[in-house]
Order: structure tokens, then sequence, then C-alpha cells
């Protein structure tokens, strides 16, 4: 009876449960995965290929997430370190600012330095910020493949506090010039996405032709998202970024005709479907200068493909794809076809910056940046009054120099149109950080306010040039030192694309719609320091044990000889062969006609001995005093 109650409440009892576990995890938000793609025709007959993953963690007020698709290792960093916003990029090349564009949400966000990049925001109290920005280098360092952990360093990093562009007493910034990105870094990369490079979207990522490129950047920007209830914790936000600018591999004809392109032209594959674990996977090709051709057919180009759907943002043009059908039967590959010549140009920032350095010498010199009006300047008369009825335009300036720099700020001089300008009515706002000798790296922050009509700005500052220690060049020091680019951003400028439509579904175009700080970076500055000898040390080692060896040489032959044996046994050797010597001697004073020559005597042969035995000792005694000499004089007193 027992066994026949018993066998009735188990499957009761698995029942309540699998309901009870229905309904309270119904009110769960899972984690979502998206993946995009944006293709734009460049006007200097290039394309960009920009590749968009987000993740999604929702909020959870457990102390241990199990997740299905967030990676692990990002979420395991942000418990144990505490970071509150982070973002990582690794470069290689530089954003051509003219051609590619400054003033639109994608190239504010993507655009980045060459090499790494890193820049975090702690929620740990003051005093464990450096700590804590320490332990992320190096758990970092691990995860991408990369001397991130060169960044520990106090001399490698800075705390900016408004020059950055994100006001936090808790941020952390470093960058890292001279990392080469190679497939090391983009395979860690891949393997945080839930389908890495083996299906949807990612799978184009064909490694030559990444790397073939002019441009390419990879980014990893993570942040937490606050759920606004009490008992709840914050749910992270992880957007992948690869950004590539690709040249077509097409034959110039000598018509003025963009290349003609597929994404198996670009990448060498096709798309074959989509992550099965992606909530959205589409293509979006961007085109831009076009008046009213919003036809994917038409008598400038010719798509391969019919979108999906079209939008339109004032003279820009978007055409959708849903990549949902297609498989390995009908792979998705889209091509664009040009049947005119078509000619744009992309929107800039209001102020085109470059840096160069000034002064010739290992001793002293100076840095400038100069900033140039652009096509984009013209726009803004009337529009940005903010300085009493007067069109200004505010720039801020950030930079880094390394401690051997040694920068005078006193020494800080703004040209605008060039003249010098000495009032405060240019400066607003100033904060410098000095630096100190192998310890911290300096930092400078400016707030520059400049009327719309300027034609160029002009910013130089002068430095010497400090000496470090033999151990503390690299490998290649004469190659020259590198000082991290500086960063100009407009605070009053904000790029966005909008298109007026409900995008709560597409997450790529949701990112374009929030207002982004427009910002570009500066050229990398290659600074020559001194750099000593390094062939010294060889040539003093080589030297000494040349010296030694002939000493210890010639002291050991001295002591070993044995000058009597050898004589008896130069007698012995003479008196087997005397008769013979005698008669070969008297036949060649015959046919010379000379006197035949007496043997010698002992002697003759006891006195070459001691000749012999007394160059000997001079030999040693000499080489000893030049050992001793050189002994002397290579000790430092």
């Amino acid at each position: 009876m027992a066994r026949t109650v018993l066998t009735w409440w188990i499957p009761l009892l698995i029942l309540q449960s699998f309901l009870l576990a229905i309904a309270f995890g119904s009110n769960e938000v899972e984690e979502e995965f998206s993946e995009s793609l944006l293709l734009k025709p460049l006007p200097d007959r290039k394309v960009l290929a920009h590749f968009h993953f987000e993740n999604r963690a929702p909020p959870s007020n457990s102390h241990g997430r199990h997740h299905h698709l967030f990676p692990k290792a990002i979420s395991q960093l942000v418990q144990k370190f505490r970071v509150k916003e982070m973002e990582l990029s690794f470069t290689q090349g530089r954003w051509n600012h003219e051609h590619w564009g400054g003033f639109d949400s994608l190239s504010s966000m993507n655009a980045k330095p060459v090499g790494v990049e890193l820049w975090a925001v702690f929620d740990v109290p003051h005093s464990q910020v450096d700590t804590s920005w320490k332990n992320l280098t190096h758990a970092l360092s691990g995860l991408f493949c990369a001397s991130i952990n060169f960044l520990e360093s106090s001399t490698s990093y800075a705390a900016p506090t408004w020059g950055f562009g994100r006001s936090a007493d808790k941020l952390r910034y470093g960058s890292l010039p001279r990392e080469a990105v190679c497939t090391e870094n983009l395979t860690p990369w891949l393997k945080l996405l839930p389908c890495r490079d083996k299906d949807g979207i990612s799978a184009l990522m064909n490694r030559p032709s990444v790397y073939r490129g002019f441009y390419h950047s990879q980014r990893l920007h993570l942040s937490m998202v606050d759920s606004g209830e009490e008992g709840l914790g914050s749910g992270m936000l992880l957007e992948q970024s690869l950004t590539v600018v690709l040249q077509p591999d097409t034959v110039y004809d000598g018509k003025d005709l963009q290349p003609s392109w597929s994404l198996s032209s670009l990448f060498g594959r096709k798309v074959v479907g989509k992550c099965v674990l992606a909530k959205s996977s589409n293509v979006y090709l961007q085109m831009e200068g076009l008046a009213h051709q919003a036809l994917w057919k038409n008598e400038e180009f010719e798509l391969s493909t019919q979108p999906d759907r079209i939008l339109r943002e004032n003279s820009s043009f978007l055409y959708i794809f849903n990549i949902d059908k297609s498989s390995d039967s009908e792979p998705f590959d889209l091509g664009l076809t040009w049947k005119l010549p078509s000619k744009w140009s992309c929107q800039q920032a209001p102020l085109h910056a470059s840096r160069f350095l000034m002064g010739s010498g290992n001793e002293r010199g100076a840095i400038a940046i100069l900033l140039k009006a652009t096509e984009s300047q013209d726009k803004l008369s009337g529009r940005d009054l903010t300085n009493g009825g007067r069109c200004t335009i505010r720039a801020n300036v950030f930079q880094i120099f390394p401690w051997y720099v040694k920068v005078y700020y006193h020494t800080l001089q703004i040209f605008v149109d060039q003249q010098q300008n000495t009032s405060g009515e240019v400066l607003k706002k100033i904060n410098v950080s000095p630096s100190t000798d192998k310890m911290s790296s300096g930092m400078m922050e400016m707030m520059l306010e400049l009327p719309c009509e300027v034609k160029s700005a002009a910013i130089s500052i002068e430095y010497d040039k400090g000496f470090l220690h033999i151990d503390e060049y690299p490998p290649d020091a004469n190659q020259g030192f590198d000082i991290p680019s500086a960063l100009i951003s407009f605070p009053d400028h904000h790029a966005s694309l909008d298109f007026k439509e409900e995008l709560s579904t597409l997450p790529l175009l949701s990112k374009f719609k929030d207002k982004s700080l427009v910002r570009s970076y500066t050229e990398v500055l290659l600074v020559p320091l001194t750099t000593p000898d390094f062939s010294m040390p060889y040539n003093v080692i080589t030297i000494t044990c040349t010296v030694f060896a002939l000493y210890f040489g010639s002291l050991l032959n001295a002591l070993r000889r044995r000058i009597g044996e050898e004589e008896r046994f130069l007698k012995s050797k003479g008196k087997k062969t005397g008769g013979l010597k005698q008669l070969l001697s008297r036949f060649t004073a015959k046919i010379r006609g000379r006197p035949a020559e007496s043997p010698s005597s002992e002697s003759t042969a006891a006195a070459q001995s001691s000749v012999l035995s007394s160059k000997l000792l001079f030999k040693i005694i000499l080489v000893a005093g030049v050992a001793a000499t050189w002994q002397y004089f290579s000790t430092d007193k």
C-alpha cells in the first residue's frame, strides 16, 4: 500500500515543481544577443564595413549568475574588479577624417587611436581605484593575448577629470601606441560571441581580408544598466564592434565610376544563415549623397538583392536586409554595381586637428596642435550662440606626456589666425598634472572657445628630453619613443542618425540614434631621445677577456715549462744528427766558397737558453703590468 502511494506522489511533486518554476521564472528577462553589419561606400573608392554585436544580461538579485549567452569571463571581471564602465580597442591604421567622415555616430564612437586604448570607471573607494586598475590590466592582458599589463605602471596611465569627455572621478585612461594588432587579439575577441566565427554574420571575418584593409579597429564596450528596483542588481550591456575599411578588388578602367563590389569579393565568403542564438540578424547598406534615388534599381546604381525595408534621413538612404532566410543552398551575397559616376563628401567635424613636433636636436623641442576649419564650420554661423550672442566653437584638448618628456607648461602659446592670443578669451579652462620622474606621467586638459569664423588655431608647448637608464630603453631604442594621441572633443556638438522610425528591434540603429560626442584623435608623435652606444659593454667585455687570456696563458706557460729538460733533449738530438749536419754544412760552404762554420759549443747553447728565459720573464711582467693597470682604471672609485 505504501509503495502504491509513493508511486502516485512522485509524479505530482515533479509536476508541482515544474509549474512553480514556470510561474516564478516567467517574470525574469532572458539574455539577448543581436548581430548586424553596416556597409557604406566611401568617397575615395573604398568600402566601410562595420560589424556590431550586442549582448545583454538582465539584472539579477543573486550573487552568482548563470549565463546562457553573456560571456562568463566578462561577467567575472565586473564582479571582481567592480567595473562600472569600460572600453578596450585594438586599432591598426589611422582614421581619415577628411574622406571617411568625422561628424557621424560611426566615426565618433569607432575612430580610435593607433595601438591599444583602455579606459575604465570603477565603483570602488578612491583608495582602491589604482589597485583595481592594475588588476584589470593584468586580467585583460591574459584574456586578449596582448601587452595590456604594461599599463599597470603609474607612468603609463592618467586620471582625467573633464577633458576626456566623461566627468568621472574614478576614471583611469591608458594607451599603448606601439602595440601590434594581429589575429592573436581577434581570436579571443571572437570567442566572446555565442556563435564565435562559425555561423552568422561573424563568419564573414576572414583573417586575410580583415588585416589587408587600410584601417581596422576592434572595440569592446562594457556598461552597467541600472534596474531601478530595490534589491535588484544592475544589468550588463556588452557591445563588440569591428570596423574595417577595405579596397574592392576591381581594375580601374579610367572612368569616374565607383568600384563595384559584393560580400564575396570583399571577404571571400557569403552569409549562409544567421546565428541561431541571435534575436535579430540584419545587414544594412548606407548610401550618402543621393537626391531622390530610393529604389534599389535606378539609373545610378543597382543592388543584387532586394531590400526588406528602406529608410531615409535627409540625403542618406538606409537599405535593410534580413538574413533569416539565407541558407547553404541560397546564401546571402549583397552586391553593389555602379552605373553612373557619383561624387559626394562626408560630413566633417567643425575643426580638423593634426599634431606635430617642432625643433631639432636631442635636447629640447616643442609640441604643436593645429586646428583648421572644415566645410562643416560654415553651417555653424548663427546657430551656436553661446557667448552673449556671439557664435563660438568650444573644443576640449586632452593630452598625456610621458615622464621623460619634461613639458614646461608656462611656455603654452595659443595662436588664432596666425595671431598670438594672450588674453583669456580663448583659453577658458585648463587643468595640468605635472609628471614625476619615473613615477607618473604628465597630463593637460584645456577648454578652448574659438569664434565660428576662425580659419586656423594653433597650440604649442615646449619640452626638454630626459635621460633614461640603460635598463629602461626598449630593444628598438633608436627608433624613438611614442607619445600617445591627443583627443580633441567638441562638447557642444553631438552626432546622431535618426531615421524617424520605430527602431526598438534594431539595436545598431538605436545606438546610432543616441547622441554621441563628436571627437577625433590626432597622430602619434615619435620623439627621438639620446641613446647610449649599446655596443660599448660588448667591447669592454671582449677586451677584458682578451687581456686575461693572454695573461693567464703566458703565466701558465712559464710555470709549467721545464727549461733543463728541453736543453738536454736538444743536446741529445744534436749528437744523433751531428755528423750529417757537419757534412751538409761543409758541402754548402764549398759550393758558396766560404769557410766551414764550427759547431756551436755548450756555452753558446747555455747563453741562448738564458736569453730565452729572460725574454719570457719580460713578457710575463709586461702582461701582468697591463692587466693591473686596466683593472685599476676600470674599477669605479
